[in-house]
């Protein structure tokens, strides 16, 4: 038996990355899981796959709907959808800001709010929103997906306690430069990709890019109702990105 007997997760970007491995972590313990994005997700494994496009207000609360009718239910939503962004505060137009924030910052605000009624009936609500160590340390090239991120950071806090009397945890966790396909795009338009892999994985003190299944596991701790007395938190999974200062090697 697991602590996720008989609950109900709903994951954002659950096709690929970061996305894709909460949703397995998360059935391998039992739970019956459903894994939303805008890219179709095959049903396979017990996992359902629903359409969601978290920019849409309407979509997204068909999917939570969808999800519920399928399960009877929801006890953990996990907001993971998200895009990135490059360049300085100066090197982006309003349109590019405004379409990364709809997705990263506000795209948990309509997910979250479709998922809160049904969240109050649970007996084990838990709502796990990913952050970034670029919301908790100054990055290059980041100003854009810092400021989504940081948002994401600061709107964790605020939902923690306005619905924490209402037994709802949440919680994010804040990744380090994760191995997903993200992260693979922008080293194949780097100049020298091996280089530019090196830099990325010196960056951190362990020496490596940080892997989907690790911030996977913190995802299911945080979600887990053994984690009961946890809130209002943010988790770093990034090798000690944000806390160590090392000799350099």
């Amino acid at each position: 038996m697991s602590e996720f007997d008989g609950l109900v997760a709903a994951v954002t970007g659950g096709a690929s990355g970061i996305g894709a491995a909460v949703v397995t972590a998360l059935r391998e313990r039992g739970a019956h899981v459903a894994a939303l994005d805008v890219q179709p997700v095959p049903e396979s494994g017990g996992v359902l796959g629903v359409r969601a496009d978290v920019t849409d207000d309407s979509s997204v609360r068909q999917a939570i709907e969808t999800v519920v009718a399928r399960f009877g239910g929801l006890d953990i939503l996990v907001n993971n959808a998200g895009i990135g962004a490059q360049g300085t505060v100066a090197d982006n137009e309003d349109a590019e800001w405004l379409r990364v924030l709809d997705v990263n910052l506000l795209g948990m605000v309509r997910t979250s709010r479709a998922a809160l009624p049904h969240l109050r009936r649970s007996r084990a609500a838990a709502i796990v929103n990913t952050g970034s160590v670029a919301a908790t340390a100054g990055l290059p090239q980041r100003a854009l997906y810092s400021a989504s991120k940081g948002g994401v950071v600061a709107l964790t806090r605020a939902m923690a306690a306005d619905h924490l009397a209402e037994g709802i945890r949440v919680n994010c966790v804040n990744p380090g430069t994760a191995d997903t396909p993200w992260i693979g795009r922008l080293l194949e338009r780097a100049e020298d990709p091996a280089a530019e892999r090196a830099a990325l994985e010196a960056r951190q003190p362990h020496g490596r890019l940080v892997s989907a299944q690790e911030v996977a596991h913190a995802v299911v701790y945080l979600a887990s109702p053994l984690a009961a007395s946890t809130t209002g938190t943010g988790l770093a999974v990034d090798g000690g990105m944000q806390d160590l200062r090392l000799r350099p090697r």
